[in-house]
């Protein structure tokens, strides 16, 4: 497969994007490479694009500022879509840096054109219901996680949702996303590892 063929079997799978109407939007996607530290968007910055990963880890984190520490908050991986979802709705400036954890590759499309293919298309308006929905869903479960999952579940939960994490990037950025300390990860990857 292309890399468009990819993006768009990935449209059909997610939101049962026809032919038809992907080629509406074929000409609005843009690729861009990221080298790994690079920003897919910046804190104050407006985000302007939504993303599709063809290759990648990217981090969504904020810096607190008592203890001047990285936070971070969510992963995206290959697949997925990326977005800062409330800045590119809104169009007002982002509260935490999305940044690439590896060199990584993706289709991208403007809010311009976005908006554009709601007004044409019912399967785009769909679409735009379903990432709404899938951005929804991201933070209620972190959020319940920290609520009702042990730092153990919470861990399995990111493995099977995120598998490459533990090939792709340090321990600390994975403590960080749980919300414990290195040395409770390593009690929890050893005891893990013995069952």
């Amino acid at each position: 497969m292309t890399e468009k063929e990819i993006l768009q079997y990935s449209l059909s799978q997610f939101a049962e994007m026809d032919e038809e109407n992907f080629q509406l939007s074929s000409s609005y996607w843009q690729y861009k490479t990221y080298e790994k530290g690079s920003f897919y968007n910046e804190q104050r910055n407006i985000c302007r694009y939504l993303g599709f990963i063809l290759e990648g880890v990217f981090r969504a984190y904020y810096t607190d500022d008592k203890t001047g520490d990285d936070k971070n908050m969510f992963f995206f991986t290959q697949h997925q879509i990326i977005t800062s979802y409330k800045s590119f709705v809104t169009q007002t400036p982002c509260k935490y840096y999305t940044q690439a954890m590896t060199d990584a590759k993706i289709w991208m499309i403007s809010i311009e054109n976005l908006t554009l293919l709601y007004k044409k298309s019912h399967q785009w308006e769909r679409f735009g219901r379903l990432i709404a929905e899938y951005a929804f869903n991201i933070v209620m479960d972190k959020n319940e996680g920290f609520l009702f999952k042990t730092p153990e579940e919470r861990y399995l939960e990111m493995t099977q949702q995120h598998p490459e994490l533990l090939q792709s990037i340090p321990l600390y950025h994975i403590s960080s996303y749980l919300g414990i300390q290195g040395p409770s990860l390593s009690r929890i990857r050893k005891r893990i590892s013995g069952k």
